[in-house]
C-alpha cells in the first residue's frame, strides 16, 4: 500500500530539499504535485483540499521560509499533516468493562470480516492475554459458520455453535450469555456482509447491536476498494455507532486512499491493518509510523515489535551460542533464519519498514520476492540431514536429486550454495569475536558508520 503515493511525495520533497531558498511560488508548485498524487491515490477530494491547505498554511509560515534547512522543515510539516489526517495516535480497543467485552464486526460481503475475527481473536489472546469466544451470526452465506469454527480452532479461541436456521439476533444474544457463563473476557460476533442500501439488512445489524450493546463496533473496510470503501464506511457510521475501522488487504496493490480518508470522513479511528492472509497478519495502526513509511523514513519501532513477537528468542539464543563456540553455521541454521524472516512478513514487509530503502530501484525491489525465499526453503528441505550439515558433499548427482525433489533448477541450487558460503564466512568471523574487525573493514564502504 502507498507505493505510488510514497514515491511521488518523496520526489516532490527531494526537489524542495534541493532549493536554495523556499518561496510561496515553489511551495505552491510542489503542493500542486502533492495534490495530484493524493487524488491518484484515491483520497477523497474534500480530504485532499483540507490537507493541502493545512500544509500550505504551515509551509509558508515564517518558521519554514526562514529556516536554515527549509527543505527539511517542509518535510516535517507534511509529516505532521499526515499524522493529523490519520488520527494523531494509535487508538486501542476499549475493553475496560464487566466481562465479557462484546465486539461486533460489520462490513460489506467479501471485505474479509470472518478472517479478521480470527486475526483479532489471536491478537487479543497473544498480545492482550484475553480469553476469547467467537460467534457467527452470518446465516446467509453457505459455510460461513463452519469457516469461523475452523479458524477459531487455529487461533485457540472458543467457538459458540450456531446454525443457519437461527435468527442472527438470537445467536448474538445467546453467544454473549454463554461467554458470560464460561468466564470469557471477550466475545467477538461476526455478522453477515450487507450493503448500506439494503434497508432490511441494515435494520438487522441495528437490532443485533441493540441486543448485545457492544463496547466496540468495528467496521471492516477492504482497502483495495479505495474511495468506495470510505463512502460505505460513512453510510454505516450513520446507521451504527461505529467505534473504529479495520483496513484489510493493506498488503495488496492498494493506492492508500482509504487509509488517508476514512478518519477525516467518518471521524472514526483506524484501529488495525490487515497485512496478509495468515491469522497473525494484523497490525495495530499507528498514524505517526504510517506517515513515516509514506515519506520513506521507515518504521523501525514496528519492526522491533514484530521481531519480538515473531522471532523464536530461544532459537536465536542457541544459534548465537553455537556460533560463539565456533561450531559453525549450517544449512539448517540458514533455513531457520529464512523461516523467521517469513514469520515477520517476508522481505517486502521488512524493506517497507526499514529507513532509507525508498531509493532502491524498482528493478532491485522486484528481485526481493518472497517466493524466492520459499524456493530456498524448499531446496533445503529436499536435502538430507547430512547434506544440510555438510554442504560440501553436495555434488552433481545430489544436486539433480535435490532439484527434482524441490521442483527447482540445478542453477538455483548452485546460487543457494554460493549465498550460503558467503554467509558462512561472515558467521565464522563473528564466531571468532570478529564483529569489531568486520565493522572496521566496512569503514568507508557504508555511509554514516560512526568511526
Amino acid at each position: 500500500m502507498f507505493d505510488n503515493l510514497s514515491g511521488r511525495l518523496q520526489q516532490v520533497l527531494k526537489k524542495l530539499r534541493g532549493e536554495g531558498r523556499l518561496t510561496e511560488e515553489n511551495i505552491s508548485e510542489a503542493l500542486r504535485e502533492v495534490r495530484m498524487a493524493l487524488l491518484e491515490a484515491d483520497v477523497a477530494l474534500p480530504v485532499v483540499k483540507s490537507f493541502i491547505e493545512d500544509v500550505r498554511s504551515r509551509a509558508v509560515g515564517k518558521e519554514v521560509l526562514t529556516s536554515l534547512t527549509p527543505g527539511q522543515a517542509v518535510i516535517k510539516v507534511v509529516y505532521d499533516a499526515l499524522v493529523a489526517l490519520m488520527g494523531e495516535a494509535n487508538d486501542r480497543l476499549h475493553l475496560a468493562t464487566r466481562p465479557p467485552a462484546v465486539i461486533l464486526i460489520a462490513g460489506l460481503q467479501g471485505s474479509g470480516k470472518t478472517t479478521t475475527v480470527a486475526k483479532l481473536a489471536r491478537f487479543l489472546r497473544e498480545r492482550e492475554h484475553k480469553s476469547v469466544m467467537v460467534a457467527s451470526a452470518d446465516v446467509y452465506r453457505p459455510a460461513a459458520i463452519e469457516q469461523l469454527k475452523v479458524l477459531a480452532g487455529t487461533v485457540g479461541a472458543a467457538f459458540f455453535p450456531s446454525t443457519a436456521q437461527q435468527k442472527p439476533v438470537d445467536i448474538a444474544r445467546a453467544a454473549v450469555e454463554q461467554a458470560r457463563r464460561s468466564g470469557s473476557d471477550v466475545v467477538i460476533i461476526d455478522s453477515a456482509g450487507r450493503l448500506h442500501v439494503d434497508r432490511e439488512m441494515m435494520d438487522e445489524i441495528r437490532a443485533i447491536h441493540a441486543a448485545v450493546d457492544p463496547i466496540e463496533t468495528l467496521f471492516i473496510v477492504d482497502s483495495m476498494t479505495g474511495q468506495d470503501a470510505v463512502n460505505t464506511a460513512q453510510s454505516f457510521n450513520e446507521a451504527l455507532p461505529l467505534t473504529g475501522v479495520i483496513l484489510t488487504k493493506a498488503d495488496g496493490d492498494a493506492r492508500g486512499g482509504a487509509a488517508l480518508s476514512v478518519r477525516r470522513v467518518t471521524g472514526k479511528p483506524i484501529k488495525f491493518l490487515g497485512v496478509g492472509e495468515k491469522t497473525e497478519a494484523l497490525e495495530p495502526f499507528y498514524p505517526d509510523r504510517m506517515a513515516s513509511r509514506i515519506l520513506g523514513m521507515g518504521d523501525v519501532l514496528s519492526l522491533v515489535e514484530q521481531a519480538q513477537q515473531s522471532v523464536d528468542q530461544e532459537q536465536a539464543r542457541k544459534l548465537a551460542q553455537k556460533i560463539s563456540k565456533g561450531k559453525g553455521f549450517d544449512l539448517e541454521d540458514f533455513r531457520d533464519q529464512l523461516q523467521q524472516m517469513e514469520k515477520m512478513g517476508g522481505i517486502a514487509s521488512l524493506m517497507d519498514k526499514l529507513p532509507g530503502t525508498a531509493g532502491i530501484p524498482e528493478a532491485a525491489k522486484a528481485q526481493m520476492d518472497d517466493r524466492q525465499t520459499r524456493r530456498l526453503i524448499a531446496i533445503i528441505n529436499s536435502m538430507t540431514p547430512q547434506e544440510r550439515r555438510f554442504p560440501d558433499i553436495i555434488r552433481g548427482s545430489r544436486k539433480r536429486r535435490i532439484s527434482a525433489g524441490s521442483g527447482t533448477q540445478v542453477q538455483e541450487i548452485n546460487r543457494l550454495l554460493k549465498q550460503f558460503g558467503e554467509m558462512q564466512k561472515m558467521m565464522k568471523r563473528l564466531g571468532k569475536g570478529g564483529l569489531g574487525k568486520m565493522m572496521r573493514d566496512m569503514r568507508g564502504k557504508l555511509p554514516g558508520l560512526p568511526f
